[in-house]
């Protein structure tokens, strides 16, 4: 687990200013760089020693076995895992004969450090060799954004104490030795060397590597070339075998000289492409990184994220810690959408092989919420991603009996790879999660076409689904039974609040998409007849209520059942599902994470003030996330319930969620989920920003520690700027011109915004809270008003 503050505060950088080896794989996640096409972990740059060596390309995966101890019909009896591609990185050098290896002679100074304004990782090392020769080392590395196919490094070397032959020997290695990552032997030889070489072209300063997955058949291409200077003469030779390349640079320096060498890597990969043109298309783009060569990469990556940043960023005062890690969290999410391009966004980004590089709802409930406001392109090239998956979909909706399309749980492609039906088929709220995307994403932009062209097909498929999902009992109500919420502590359940309320509101978007475009709708064969039932299951879905209690159900029964023993879980009990059955959690009022509590966020019009109040204390006492998709959310409604500290808290959390490896997992990728999700709790939790039913809406309030939030989103192509303090708030527009106007709520009250004319407002005493929330014990959230 990285240790508290491992990395020192601030604002801008993530610094590491000793070499932790029992940390190595952390780290490499923490420093990971992408593009959303590209993925490098932060490895060193002599490949040893690792944690966990990683280079990705979005969707290019190999098949596997998806075993299951007993088959059952629809079981998916094939998974997809992200490939470790051909490694770029290498860059292993050797001082007069002895390789430079951080375990061995004397490292005298070892700081690496992610810019994230520049969007580069840099490392200043020095060592001397057992033999007594010191160098010092500086390398730079960028996944350009503005050349989506590039991965460009800089690698400097100087002798210090005294003359030096330096040998630098740069790699191109398919197929590179990993750590296992399945106990079942099947699933891991497939894994081994899952690369099958198909051409291998050497040059003198560079070559090629031409590969192919062994089952999933993909195509891919990675080419490398060299641009060296230093003072005196050199010599740089190539040579290359089927799974790997190598160039090496020789030369003889004095102190006070510097051999400088520009490594430029190019990557893509095709299902469909000949091998020619995939070479073509690496080759081409090396020869447009080499007409802008090291410095041009380096100002283009710094202009792309001066822009990203100028209508990005989030400024907290008060607290430096949860400033540096939300301005993380914003670089990973960007890194992790950028120029994914119809491509998804996976649970952990590019950034390592969890969850085998798959996508979940995680990136249309957290991930595109973030981007929809700060880089929406991004937001509608994962819908158009899902909407390019719509047949696949289809099939599997086919398959379970269904009409419409039954989205996956968990995948790369597009089918189904979950092998645990209760917390996967089941989870049928993802398609729900997809339709409010489209929601929100056409909301915010006002983009038409997008929902002509792409989400109006979803909007109709998937009420088609929930209108053969759920059922009217004998008194008229819809039920929707057998599924699993967001919290999988409590699986296959009647009549889950946040997919019904889901539903409900995915079933009305459709209804309302159709009369937009009523043409469309005709084509896709939707009747007055099919709508009007969309419209009568939407108006009379179930909500399970509790009046003897005075809550929601989060299920039908849920407060009937047992009470977990949290007094009695020792701490290394947690998380529970490692710790005990299922058959015992799903049987008891135990919540792995935010579920009626995430339907009071997401679907706050369909509660009252009061109800939301004593639903998040009876919630919040249960609620022992064991999943990082939690504390955002928790803040989000700490905040709206008047609990300002208790909101300060878990934001806290979501934030520092992989600085401070707070679910000792962060050796296998970033968690991007919760990392976009600490601007939720921020935008949405301290700023109150809702945007119910086309309304944007602002309720903000600050707790004690932080002294002032200011940010900026997206809203129909205007820069709206929020400035909160303790007392007031300041809108403001910053483009659109004089004519430009936006209407919004400000505590209830309407306000009008132009550019010229920024508004100030008061913010209105807070309603006391009530008694705070407790939680389960020891699980209560790190106190942030009393950490420095």
């Amino acid at each position: 687990m990285i240790r508290e503050r491992a990395y020192p505060v601030d604002p801008w950088h993530i610094r590491e200013t000793r070499l932790d080896l029992d940390l190595m794989a952390q780290s490499e996640s923490v420093f990971a760089l992408s593009n959303g096409h590209i993925g490098i972990r932060g490895n060193l740059d002599e490949g040893e020693p690792h944690g966990l060596p990683g280079t990705y390309l979005n969707s290019f995966y190999e098949l596997r076995p998806l075993p299951h101890a007993e088959g059952g019909y629809g079981f998916p009896e094939s998974g997809q895992t992200m490939v470790n591609v051909s490694n770029a990185k290498l860059m292993r050098l050797l001082v007069d004969d002895e390789p430079f290896d951080v375990r061995y002679g004397e490292l005298r100074s070892h700081e690496r450090c992610l810019d994230m304004r520049a969007g580069t990782l840099e490392r200043v090392v020095e060592w001397v060799s057992p033999s007594g020769q010191g160098v010092r080392v500086r390398t730079v590395r960028l996944v350009s954004f503005t050349q989506r196919a590039i991965v460009a490094f800089l690698y400097e070397v100087e002798p210090l104490d005294g003359a030096a032959r330096l040998i630098l020997q740069s790699e191109l290695v398919a197929n590179e030795q990993l750590p296992p990552t399945s106990k079942d032997p099947r699933v891991a030889a497939v894994l081994d060397h899952p690369l099958q070489a198909e051409e291998m072209l050497e040059q003198r300063s560079g070559g090629l590597l031409v590969h192919r997955t062994k089952a999933s058949d993909l195509r891919m291409a990675a080419a490398m070339e060299h641009l060296v200077e230093t003072p005196g003469r050199h010599a740089i030779t190539t040579e290359g075998h089927a799974d790997w390349l190598r160039t090496t640079v020789a030369c003889r320096l004095e102190p006070g000289q510097k051999l400088r060498v520009v490594k430029l890597a190019a990557y893509g990969w095709s299902s469909m492409r000949s091998l020619p043109a995939l070479r073509d298309q690496v080759g081409a783009a090396l020869a447009s990184a080499r007409l802008d060569g090291w410095d041009g990469l380096v100002q283009q990556q710094q202009e792309y994220l001066d822009a990203f940043w100028d209508h990005s960023d989030v400024r907290v005062e008060g607290d430096p810690e949860v400033q540096q890690a939300v301005r993380f969290g914003l670089f990973h999410t960007l890194q992790a959408g950028a120029r994914a391009e119809k491509r998804p966004i996976g649970s952990k980004g590019l950034t390592g092989p969890g969850y085998d590089g798959h996508t979940f709802w995680d990136a249309e409930t957290f991930v595109l919420p973030a981007l929809t406001y700060t880089q929406p392109s991004a937001a509608a090239d994962v819908l158009r991603w899902r909407h390019s998956t719509l047949d696949l979909a289809r099939e599997r909706a086919q398959t379970l009996g269904l009409q419409g399309a039954a989205f996956p749980w968990r995948t790369i492609r597009g089918q189904e790879c979950s092998g645990y039906w209760p917390a996967g088929t089941a989870g049928f709220h993802i398609a729900a999660d997809i339709a409010d995307a489209v929601r929100r994403y056409v909301q915010a932009t006002g983009d038409y076409d997008f929902e002509r062209e792409v989400g109006l097909e979803l909007l109709v498929e998937t009420a088609r689904l929930w209108r053969s999902l759920g059922h009217h009992d004998r008194h008229g109500r819809f039920h929707i039974d057998g599924v699993t919420g967001p919290d999988e502590y409590t699986a296959i359940v009647n009549d889950n609040i946040y997919t019904n309320l889901m539903a409900q509101q995915n079933l009305m978007t459709a209804v309302d998409a159709c009369k937009r475009h009523p043409d469309l709708a005709r084509r896709f064969g939707v009747d007055d007849e099919e709508a009007a039932s969309w419209r009568d299951a939407a108006a009379s879905v179930h909500l399970p209520y509790d009046k003897e209690l005075g809550v929601h159900q989060q299920c039908e029964g849920f407060t009937r059942l047992e009470e977990w023993d949290f007094e009695n879980t020792p701490p290394e009990g947690y998380p529970l599902l490692l710790n005990y059955p299922y058959f015992d959690l799903y049987r008891k009022q135990v919540v792995k994470q935010a579920d009626l509590v995430m339907a009071m966020y997401i679907r706050g019009d369909a509660f009252t003030p009061e109800e939301k109040v004593r639903n998040f204390a009876y919630y919040d006492a249960r609620t022992v996330r064991d999943s990082s998709l939690s504390a955002c959310i928790q803040a989000v409604m700490a905040a709206e319930t008047g609990h300002l500290e208790l909101a300060h808290d878990y934001l806290g959390e979501a934030a520092l969620m992989d600085l401070h490896d707070l679910h000792q997992n962060a050796r296998d990728g970033v968690h991007v989920a919760s990392l976009a999700g600490s601007w939720i709790a921020l935008v949405a939790g301290l700023g109150g920003m809702r945007d119910f039913n086309g309304q944007l809406a602002f309720a903000p309030r600050l707790p004690s520690r932080i002294n002032n939030l200011d940010f900026s989103l997206l809203w129909h192509g205007l820069r709206l700027r929020v400035n909160v303090t303790a007392d007031e708030v300041t809108y403001s527009l910053r483009n659109g011109g004089g004519s430009a106007r936006l209407t919004l709520m400000h505590h209830g009250k309407e306000i009008e915004v132009t550019q010229v004319r920024p508004v100030t407002m008061a913010i209105p005493t807070a309603v006391p809270a009530g008694p705070a929330p407790t939680q389960p014990a020891g699980r209560a959230p790190v106190r942030r008003a009393t950490t420095h």
